[in-house]
């Protein structure tokens, strides 16, 4: 008696009914959705992850060039994808990194309005006749007594006094713009066109776009104590796409030194894997440091210089070439990349952040 055939609920392809699983896509032929098969299927699939995460985990970080030559021997199920891998490790890493982003933000908008406010006291007290040296310091007793909701601190407040003493202090050039800050304080205030505040500034008539859109951000940034802070989150949330166009390029550094040893593809995955950990390294320093503040910074240069000795190892056991030739082309390509790559991409990605924030 012929079977019968069934279809797939998935796909909708027919197959013989006595087929616990669908030949064309894999799911289960009669899978009834209960509760049960939810939080199974659910836990399955979270510890087959899980189970594949840490069996890469650790050879990644104990064994140098391991993961990358075992997946170019043809072993890709048994361990996470490097692409996999990489993208998990880097979205950890963001996450928190992020925590310290907005701490360092959170600082530079209590730096520039603190600096913003000695520099106005500064001027208000600058305008005093010398015979007005008491006012000035009932005004600086009360800046101490109110510290708390002026922003200024201790060191600052020392810059005040040091006014009243008679010494010439002109502030900081930290909020300096080159430009009479008064003059387009005033145009602010009366709400004037930008091309008039900027003109005022120092813009030349016929500028080109790039200038006058500079000009733009300048006075964006002047209006808004907090967009330094701003131009900085700026920055940060553009590194994780450049990161993906950066990855290829140190793949495509190691491809011109070791142009002899297989396609491009093998130096992407070298470069997938070597990428992981670092973001991994840096995981467990961020983690250090959110249970131990006062982690020593030497201790972390020693784990940061550790990475180079990882690419080391890991270039000789993966490229199989010694001791020596091996330190040498890491040196290389760490020289390259740190000193040519680096640098231009954190220009461009610095100038986006200005332009576009």
């Amino acid at each position: 008696m012929p079977n019968s055939n069934t279809s797939c609920k998935n796909c909708e392809n027919q197959f013989d009914e006595t087929f616990q699983f669908c030949p064309y896509c894999g799911q289960k032929s009669n899978d009834k959705l209960t509760v049960g098969v939810l939080f199974s299927n659910t836990i399955k699939n979270y510890f087959s992850v899980d189970a594949r995460f840490f069996r890469s985990f650790f050879p990644l970080l104990l064994k140098p060039g391991y993961l990358a030559s075992k997946f170019i021997e043809g072993k890709r199920l048994l361990y996470l994808h490097p692409a996999q891998l990489y993208l998990f490790s880097s979205i950890v890493f963001f996450f928190f990194f992020s925590f310290k982003v907005s701490k360092q933000e959170q600082q530079i908008r209590e730096g520039v309005k603190s600096e913003k406010t000695l520099q106005q006291t500064i001027d208000s007290i600058n305008t005093l006749n010398s015979n007005d040296s008491l006012v000035a310091a009932t005004v600086i007793d009360k800046l101490k007594k109110n510290k708390d909701k002026t922003g200024l601190n201790d060191e600052e407040l020392a810059k005040l006094d040091s006014i009243i003493k008679g010494e010439n202090y002109k502030g900081d050039d930290f909020m300096s713009f080159g430009f009479n800050e008064s003059k387009v304080d005033s145009l602010i205030a009366i709400n004037a066109p930008d091309s008039l505040i900027t003109k005022e500034m120092g813009r030349k008539e016929n500028a080109g776009y790039f200038t006058k859109k500079t000009y733009i951000q300048v006075l964006k940034l002047y209006r808004d104590n907090g967009s330094l802070a701003n131009i900085l989150h700026s920055f940060y949330d553009t590194i994780p796409i450049a990161l993906f166009f950066l990855l290829p390029i140190f793949a495509f550094i190691l491809k011109i030194l070791f142009y002899n040893k297989g396609p491009f593809a093998y130096h992407l995955v070298f470069a997938f894997y070597y990428f992981s950990y670092l973001f991994s390294t840096f995981i467990i320093l961020l983690l250090i440091s959110f249970i131990w503040p006062n982690f020593p910074g030497s201790i972390q240069w020693l784990v940061i210089l550790s990475t180079f000795i990882y690419l080391c190892i890991a270039v000789k056991k993966f490229y199989d070439h010694g001791w020596l030739l091996s330190f040498i082309k890491s040196s290389l390509a760490t020289f390259i990349y740190f000193t040519i790559v680096i640098p231009i991409a954190v220009l461009l990605l610095l100038t986006f952040a200005f332009l576009f924030y």
